[in-house]
């Protein structure tokens, strides 16, 4: 095949390649996000939708993800699930369960703890990540990110990589949080039949992968995890190359789909009420 005919080639693919993607570009469309209290089946769950509905929790996670391009609208959904504490995207709806929440007041520290978590710390955390993670597992669908490895790492890691774009006071508070509740889940049994073959990490797992990101991301805001001896040095010293991958993912696989001018009056407000809950 002669040269001349090769360039052309490649050229008309490339532009083929160029056209599809501005095509499917143009059907994104920013603020496709609806939301569900559904009634919960449950009356011992009563207190927990009424409390979720009156914080208008899910009206704040659709404002604040209102500035992801998506083809077609994803429901965000609260549901009691028969005593199921879990979450998950199925289809085009992200259901979190009453029983999740509920575990999350019921685990959270009456007292602050000795790493400076508070209750109210261990309650948002969780609460805003597990959203945050099945989120993540739309957005790799949604818009066809290709994913190495387990998605259910990388589900984490766009969550832990989102929790650290808030303000630095909220950050430090939500990863705590987070990094709480997967202590204390890898402190307890497993209620999994066999935890080592299931597609999420081990909870121990987890909990040094968000210490790691989050330490990675900003050093001296996170100082006191290598200082005391929570994330042990040796991983310590790689994880800046570890939020620096996350980051150029997300810059390069998501970023071009985010409305960059609904992100500025996103960020423009404050997030974060660290009311109590229960």
């Amino acid at each position: 095949m002669k040269l001349p005919l090769i360039l052309s080639i490649v050229i008309g693919a490339s532009l083929y390649s160029d056209l599809a993607v501005a095509k499917k570009r143009s059907t994104l469309r920013a603020d496709q996000f609806r939301i569900s209290y559904v009634a919960p089946k449950n009356p011992a769950h009563e207190p927990v939708f009424r409390l979720l509905k009156e914080r208008q929790t899910l009206e704040k996670f659709k404002n604040f993800l209102s500035p992801i391009r998506l083809p077609r609208p994803l429901l965000l959904k609260l549901e009691g699930c028969d005593g199921d504490s879990n979450a998950w995207f199925d289809g085009d709806a992200i259901t979190v369960c009453y029983e999740y929440i509920e575990d999350a007041i019921r685990n959270a520290p009456n007292e602050t703890t000795a790493a400076g978590i508070t209750r109210i710390d261990a309650i948002i955390g969780p609460t805003i990540e597990v959203f945050l993670h099945e989120v993540g597992h739309a957005v790799f669908d949604y818009l066809e990110v290709p994913v190495f490895g387990r998605e259910e790492d990388a589900a984490d890691a766009f969550a832990s990589y989102v929790l650290l774009q808030f303000a630095k006071s909220d950050a430090r508070r939500l990863i705590g949080g987070v990094a709480y509740t997967y202590r204390l889940e890898a402190s307890q049994p497993s209620t999994k039949k066999n935890p080592f073959a299931d597609e999420h990490g081990l909870p121990a797992q987890r909990f040094y992968n968000v210490l790691c990101i989050a330490y990675g991301a900003d050093p001296k805001l996170f100082a006191d995890l290598v200082e005391k001896d929570y994330l042990p040095k040796e991983r310590a010293e790689g994880c800046s190359d570890e939020y620096d991958q996350v980051t150029r993912a997300c810059t390069k696989l998501i970023r071009p789909h985010i409305d960059q001018g609904r992100v500025k009056r996103v960020r423009a407000k404050r997030w974060m009420q660290f009311a109590p809950l229960d």
